[in-house]
């Protein structure tokens, strides 16, 4: 996680040399030009922590039609695989865990238009904050296997970090 906490960091964070502190990028796992993340993983239940990290972070999510239920496909000629024709929904507990950090989005100032602070990191977990005037929210993503405790000041959290 220390990558992806370094790139959260650097597109936005509060200094002044970051890169977007005040945008709202669209951001995606996959798209129609890419392999599908699902394609890409060893081990598919990390889909989890990456749309929490998605719906977490800064910036418009955007989830590739078939993506919400772990469709695979690879970059080949042709997009067919990509692309696959889908004649009804394949509704399953990833497509219930991204609903549902739909709707803990859509109803929170904080994950919409908060700013980043990162909290805590280690080789398989990251917690950060996203904070209004109003509102914070702490995201806290596990990519291990196994239940972790993270150690960080929460009181120094509650100041908002405004975009």
């Amino acid at each position: 996680m220390h990558e992806v906490a370094y790139a959260l960091e650097r597109q936005s964070g509060p200094h002044p040399w970051d890169l977007y502190p005040t945008r709202h990028l669209l951001n995606f796992l996959d798209n129609h030009d890419v392999p599908r993340i699902a394609t890409k993983l060893d081990d598919r239940r990390q889909l989890v922590p990456l749309y929490g990290i998605l719906f977490g972070m800064r910036g418009v999510p955007a989830v590739y039609y078939g993506s919400e239920w772990g469709i695979k496909g690879d970059k080949l000629p042709g997009d067919h695989e990509r692309r696959p024709a889908v004649d009804a929904p394949e509704w399953n507990e990833l497509t219930d865990w991204i609903a549902a950090l739909a709707k803990a989005r859509s109803g929170s100032e904080a994950l919409v238009w908060g700013g980043y602070e990162q909290l805590a990191v280690a080789p398989k977990q990251l917690v950060f904050q996203r904070a209004t005037e109003h509102e914070r929210a702490i995201v806290a993503i596990n990519a291990s296997d196994e239940p972790t405790t993270m150690h960080f000041d929460a009181s120094a959290a509650a100041r908002p970090t405004l975009p």
